[in-house]
This record gives structure tokens, sequence and C-alpha cells, in this order.
């Protein structure tokens, strides 16, 4: 059993999740987080979309590598910490949507690595059509080894 119970994990890493800036700038959010899985969103924006009005496949990178992070991040013990290491993404199908969502869950959780599988969909008019998979492999890392976690004021500050 966990000697710290899932909620305060899940606070902890929305906490951490909100200090990244690229989250802020691109509009996306936590929809779902439970013990190894997450769901993260982006609602369609003009600047988020490529010349033919269609998501930028860069924001299905982002979803993939934020998703598969903070999916990982539920498997955590305490003091350790997760990095992106590589992911293989596959763009099946145009993201032409009302909002581009990421499904991530824990494949194999390790104590050096974690695998992680992740579907993207676009959601219009309250359907959904899956646009993209990727599988990733999510470093562990000792938190003390490291950069120390931005402020919230160097967030909204740039720095």
């Amino acid at each position: 059993m966990d000697a710290i119970p899932f909620e305060s994990r899940a606070a902890g890493i929305r906490e951490r999740v909100a200090l990244q800036g690229f989250m802020h700038l691109v509009g996306a959010q936590i929809d779902e987080l439970t013990p190894g899985f997450a769901t993260i969103s982006v609602a369609r924006r003009d600047d988020l979309l490529q010349q033919h009005g269609l998501f930028h496949g860069g924001v299905t990178a982002f979803l993939i590598d934020n998703g598969t992070t903070i999916a990982a991040a539920t498997a955590l013990k305490p003091g350790q910490g997760v990095l992106t290491a590589e992911y293989k993404l596959n763009l099946f199908s145009p993201a032409d949507g009302d909002r581009l969502i990421c499904r991530s869950r824990v494949v194999k959780p390790g104590s050096r690595m974690i695998i992680v599988a992740a579907d993207v969909f676009t959601e219009k008019d309250g359907r959904e059509k899956q646009t993209a998979v990727a599988l990733a492999t999510i470093a562990v890392l000792d938190q003390t080894s490291m950069p120390p976690l931005r402020q919230a004021g160097q967030v909204a500050s740039g720095r």
C-alpha cells in the first residue's frame, strides 16, 4: 500500500504541472488523474492550428509529452521525479476538432523507467475521433538530482 494517499499525490502532481509555463501558454488542462492514467486536453484556438486549420502536430506532440509524464508520475514513490526519455508518435488522421484530448496509461512501471502509451483524439460536435497514438519511455529520477522547482511567480514573469 502507498505511504501517501493517491489524493495527496494527485494534488502534488497538479501543483507541479501548474508551474509549467508552456501548459499555460498552450491553454492545456488536466481533465482526469487516476493511478496509472492521465487525460489532458486543449481547446481549439487559431494560434494552435497549422495552415489548413487543423491542430498543429506540435500540439499533439506536446500533449503526448506532458500526458505521458503526468501518467507516469502517478506511479512514483516519494522523492522521485520524471522526465521524458523518448517517445514514438504516429499521426494517422487530421486533427480537426474543437478540442484535442490525450489519454495516457502506464503500461509497465519500473524503478528506472516507466513505459506509457497514449491515444490522442479530436472532439467535434460531441464525437471523438482518434488522430494519433504514441509509446513513451519516461525516466525515473531522484528529485535531488533534478533542478529545483520553479516558484509560482516565475511562471507569470517568464523567469
